[in-house]
């Protein structure tokens, strides 16, 4: 089995930044897409942002321009960069990813347990 762990969220200012890394563990053979999802009480989970295995991104437009995904293929890890956040961002926010575990043959549709980010002042 593999898991994805998220850290970084917590409660920050209106206009404050965070960072939140999510590590992918178990037996992966490889990882295709990851990316990042949020949802906030009574509204359904949305795409923030997401990343290819080839570095390729895109953005919900609600966050383009302040908050950046990035990965470290070597360890497994994505981050996302969040500037500028305002009060409409608190969210508990989800990591995902497309797992190729050993010894299987097809990728699977991975989630972490979610991190909560509220800004507020």
């Amino acid at each position: 089995q593999a898991q994805l762990v998220e850290s970084g969220g917590g409660l920050v200012q209106p206009g404050g930044s965070l960072r939140l890394s999510c590590v992918a563990s178990g037996r992966i053979f490889n990882i295709r897409d990851m990316g990042w999802y949020r949802q906030a009480p009574g509204k359904q989970r949305e795409l923030v942002a997401r990343i290819e295995s080839s570095g390729n991104t895109n953005y919900a437009d609600s966050v383009k321009g302040r908050f950046t995904i990035s990965r470290d293929n070597a360890k497994n890890t994505v981050y996302l960069q969040m500037n500028s956040l305002n009060p409409e961002d608190t969210a508990v926010y989800y990591c995902n990813a497309d797992l190729l575990l050993a010894p299987s043959i097809e990728y699977a549709d991975t989630w972490g347990q979610g991190t909560q980010v509220t800004v507020s002042s």
